[in-house]
């Protein structure tokens, strides 16, 4: 077969040299030129690449020809998204170590057939500990203070601490979850006010200029939407956190619940003389 070749070369703002993509069939190969350095790329990735350099271009003349309205509409939404991933990694870092130190400690005390000090349960990071801290203390309370049959007074005081504990939890694993849901809420409709006020100021050009147009008016509505795709893009992926913390907080709730049971179950076992 025949070697052909074909170049296509252009400049862009943000490479200073030209960005140069060259085809050779055989074997077909794809390299580029930025700064100096010549990478080799597979046809897809070549695409990819110079669609990327497209969008990125289209978006910054957008953002450069945006008012001063849709520019702090846009600085908003970079505030909530930014707040709202970095929520997002906290709580994913938070449940993992959650996930991974409950299951140890769940199988330390299935070992156990007594009630060991909480200090020799300690396993760094489960909200089981707590409980289970706040149950040994009060049935040690009760054991020693002013007992002289060493027996178990109340069962459901032991039943009453952990289920207190076990709130606390709950609200911890719940901090900061109201801001995932105002931002799904409220981000759209911020990116829409942008939107608007940029349609509005779109026409009032357009009325200024005395043209009827569609190409007189596209640039500026195409300006504004920019602030509805951006509101979108930070809403979305609070809205799909928060479902997805929202069922995992369902589910710690459970399991504390599910442990209390097992916690009580096992002192009523170990300590059956006991008043109600």
């Amino acid at each position: 077969m025949p070697l052909y070749r074909v170049a296509m070369c252009c400049t862009t703002r943000y490479f200073q040299a030209p960005l140069c993509v060259e085809m050779f069939d055989p074997p077909r190969g794809v390299c580029y030129v930025a700064f100096g350095d010549i990478v080799r790329l597979s046809e897809g990735e070549t695409i990819r690449l110079l669609g990327s350099v497209l969008f990125v271009g289209q978006l910054g003349t957008l953002l450069q020809q945006t008012g001063w309205v849709a520019r702090v509409v846009l600085l908003m939404l970079l505030l909530f998204s930014l707040f709202s991933w970095a929520l997002i990694f906290q709580k994913s870092r938070r449940f993992s170590r959650i996930e991974r130190q409950t299951s140890l400690f769940l199988r330390i005390f299935r070992a156990n057939k007594i009630l060991p000090d909480p200090r020799q349960m300690a396993t760094g990071g489960s909200p089981l500990e707590s409980l289970y801290a706040a149950a040994y203390r009060e049935l040690e309370s009760q054991l020693r203070g002013g007992n002289p049959h060493g027996k178990v007074t109340s069962l459901h005081a032991v039943t009453v601490s952990m289920q207190l504990a076990a709130s606390e939890e709950v609200r911890r694993a719940e901090k900061y979850m109201p801001w995932l849901a105002t931002t799904g809420s409220v981000t759209p409709f911020i990116g829409l006010f942008g939107t608007v006020w940029g349609v509005m100021d779109a026409f009032t050009g357009l009325g200024a200029a005395g043209s009827a147009s569609l190409r007189a008016v596209a640039p500026g509505i195409a300006e504004a939407l920019v602030t509805t795709a951006a509101g979108l893009f930070t809403a979305v992926p609070a809205v799909m956190a928060y479902n997805h913390y929202l069922h995992r907080i369902k589910d710690l709730g459970v399991r504390l619940d599910n442990f209390t049971l097992e916690a009580t179950a096992l002192v009523e076992k170990l300590y059956p003389d006991h008043r109600a």
